[in-house]
């Protein structure tokens, strides 16, 4: 069977209603971080035909421009604002800038985000690698969803957060940076989750297998297996602004969580078993 059928076994196509995300999006103001590639790029492209105005943040101030300027014929007002999120004077402007917004912000896509896959022994002249990770994918979205609160408040608005399938299982080996940050905001976003709700702001997790992005290029065992594409996340993501869904897990989940649980000190044996025999034979 080849990777592209067990893909669309794992990833069914996902129905999406023009019509209601339309209606949803008139009128709106949605925030997209990291749009300039993979997720938040095809994010991007598919919402860009809603009479929406779309702000798209990411580091690449050329790439943002080009697509400002391949979007700009579209029905949706696109707006670009180049901008490092690690990076406390250029994150303050962003807030600045949102907050000047004479509509407010109604939709945030929390996507922005940073993976390393390195093992410890590679790792211990690299403390950076660890305060990096941090600071895209938990230090600055709460920075970002801490100042646009009151305006999503404001606006009954919605906050969907780009998170991975790893932190509902067990920790593995080489991927201690990545996952830790990635358990860190989610940890915080479940956290907030009531007091969000209380408040009439609508909040969504994507619990997300492998996506076929850039951000997988450094890992060349990826290339061999199946995964989701950009455009079929972008997809769940635009429905999920009209269904308001809490989570979004891959639907083998269902039968994959709990089986992680059941045989998690299986694993953790087989990843001890697995780095002493490499000990051994170095």
């Amino acid at each position: 069977m080849t990777i592209n059928v067990i893909g669309r076994l794992l990833f069914p196509n996902p129905y999406l209603n023009e019509k209601k995300l339309r209606r949803e999006l008139s009128g709106k103001t949605v925030l997209i971080t990291g749009a300039s590639s993979g997720i938040g790029e095809q994010t991007a492209y598919l919402l860009a035909d809603m009479c929406a105005h779309l702000i798209l943040v990411a580091r690449r101030k050329e790439k943002l421009i080009s697509m400002q300027d391949a979007l700009k014929q579209r029905a949706t007002k696109i707006s670009v604002y180049a901008a490092d999120l690690r990076n406390e004077e250029e994150m303050n402007g962003l807030l600045h800038y949102l907050h000047q917004l004479p509509n407010g912000l109604d939709i945030v896509v929390s996507n922005a985000g940073k993976s390393i896959r390195r093992p410890i022994k590679a790792s211990l002249e690299r403390y950076h690698d660890f305060t990096r990770t941090m600071a895209i994918n938990y230090f600055a979205p709460v920075q970002l969803l801490l100042s646009v609160i009151p305006l999503l408040e404001k606006n009954q608005g919605h906050i969907i957060h780009i998170s991975t399938i790893n932190v509902l299982f067990i920790p593995v080996p080489n991927w201690a940076a990545y996952q830790a940050s990635k358990i860190a905001f989610d940890t915080w976003f479940r956290s907030a989750e009531p007091e969000l709700n209380a408040m009439g702001i609508h909040t969504t997790s994507f619990y997300l297998p492998l996506v076929r992005t850039p951000m997988i290029l450094p890992t060349p065992q990826y290339k061999k297996l199946p995964a989701m594409s950009a455009e079929h996340v972008a997809k769940l993501i635009a429905r999920a602004v009209y269904t308001k869904q809490k989570r979004y897990r891959p639907w083998w989940m269902a039968a994959g969580a709990p089986l992680a649980v059941l045989f998690r000190p299986l694993l953790e044996s087989f990843f001890h078993a697995r780095f002493a025999k490499r000990r051994g034979t170095s």
